[in-house]
């Protein structure tokens, strides 16, 4: 197969469409691996940055960027230019609209700007993460309209990406990859590809086996969040610590994980990629109680939040209407600056609601971002003794190892603890 022998020999051309907190890292690896890369993206001005050396995701520097930069990378807006390339590989969002049913227009987007490009002996992959039989129901005819024959001049696989940002321990290059192919020979050649990139590769029988694999992995921490999310509101009302069941509970060396409790689930994964699967269940009569149930619990857990601040200023002698609350963090994970589905955003939107004055301190996140649902005209506030003194309330939302936790302690009237961080302070409420 020309193909592979292209990738072997480092000489194939490899596109990333879609550079964003999965398309970035994907292409750093690529390019550390030897082989030139151009990136697609329709945003000119991320364009214009990457190709500048610049790098708009927090834990990424932009000295890599101009690393990369400097080693086969460039960036375009130019879909015309996927000719070029040996192999595509698509990385953007798959959200869920209002409905929360799955939105793909992304995706077939992104295959409509490219199939006028595509040629004979050429890869496409697809690790976005949707439901199974994406690639084979969406992707196929789109591709097979342009007269290309998948599986015997043409390669079409799905391999979910598995991205932790901020992660220090796992990186694109040591997580293994799951890779199905239409074909055996779209495996062979798939495999073949991230082969090259990553140290292991984990074949699977077809890309609706390796669809179905993504969202059996963000189902299991959603349904075991949810389960600790709802253990901890009944450890409260017992008036017990649930950091302390679970620190106790994580001795055991088999048969349990430790998950912890949050203010809720972030992230582009866990909120929503659930939700692909109960839709798709829908068409062959199967109602996914287990899953819609975890996601109703996480859902709840903001409101849970704001309800405990309520009643922590109550017994101060305050009510949330004018009352100034601080809110801690609100990326969705600790030490990034992703606000995806951040479940601190909600339990801002919800003390507005209720009229207090918000606002929020976060080191990895400046100034309030544009998101399609969230609005706040805010930046993030500087901390000193004095600044945390004069909140009525500072609620911990997003542990980052950056904040002075000593310090907020010491000098905040209230604290309402969602991550554990205070546990044993006076002065502190877990929620």
């Amino acid at each position: 197969m020309k193909l592979i022998q292209k990738i072997s020999s480092k000489q194939a051309v490899i596109g990333v469409l879609g550079l964003g907190y999965v398309g970035i890292p994907l292409a750093l690896a690529t390019v550390a691996n030897g082989f030139r890369v151009i990136g697609f993206d329709i945003v000119e001005s991320r364009v214009k940055e990457l190709n500048d050396g610049i790098s708009m995701i927090k834990h990424i520097p932009s000295a890599a960027i101009k690393d990369m930069r400097e080693n086969g990378f460039e960036a375009t807006t130019d879909f015309s230019r996927a000719a070029e390339c040996d192999a595509l590989i698509i990385c953007v969002p798959t959200p869920l609209n209002e409905y929360r049913e799955p939105d793909l227009s992304y995706v077939v987007a992104t295959v409509e700007s490219v199939a006028p490009y595509l040629r004979e002996e050429q890869l496409l992959s697809l690790e976005s993460t949707t439901w199974p039989g994406t690639t084979k129901e969406i992707l196929l005819p789109i591709v097979e309209k342009s007269g290309l024959k998948v599986g015997a001049n043409f390669y079409l696989v799905y391999s979910p990406e598995r991205e932790d940002p901020g992660n220090e321990n796992f990186n694109t290059r040591n997580i293994p990859k799951v890779v199905g192919g239409h074909t055996s020979e779209c495996l062979s050649a798939g495999a073949a590809l991230y082969g090259a990139l990553v140290d292991t590769v984990v074949p699977v029988s077809s890309t609706q086996t390796a669809e179905m694999v993504k969202l059996l992995e963000n189902i299991h921490r959603s349904i075991n969040i949810g389960l600790v999310n709802e253990m901890k509101v009944v450890a409260d009302a017992m008036g017990l610590d649930i950091f302390e069941v679970i620190d106790a509970a994580k001795t055991k060396p088999f048969g349990f994980t430790a998950y912890y409790p949050g203010p809720g689930i972030g992230g582009h994964c866990i909120p929503i990629d659930p939700f692909y699967l109960t839709w798709k269940a829908r068409e062959y009569g199967l109602h996914t109680r287990f899953i819609e149930l975890a996601g109703e619990i996480n859902a709840s857990m903001p409101q849970y939040v704001v309800d405990k601040t309520v009643r922590a200023l109550n017994e101060a002698g305050k009510s949330l209407k004018s009352s100034k609350v601080l809110a801690l963090g609100i990326a969705y994970k600790s030490n990034v600056d992703d606000m995806r589905e951040s479940p601190s955003v909600f339990v801002m939107e919800l003390l507005r609601e209720w009229g207090a004055d918000v606002h929020y301190s976060d080191p990895h996140v400046p100034v309030f971002p544009e998101m399609r649902e969230h609005s706040f005209d805010l930046s993030s506030v500087d901390l000193s003794p004095e600044v945390v003194a004069s909140y009525d309330a500072v609620i911990l939302l997003t542990a980052h190892n950056a904040f002075d936790y000593e310090m907020i302690q010491k000098n905040a009237r209230l604290i309402v603890d969602t991550r554990g961080k205070f546990r044993g302070s006076e002065n502190v409420i877990c929620a």
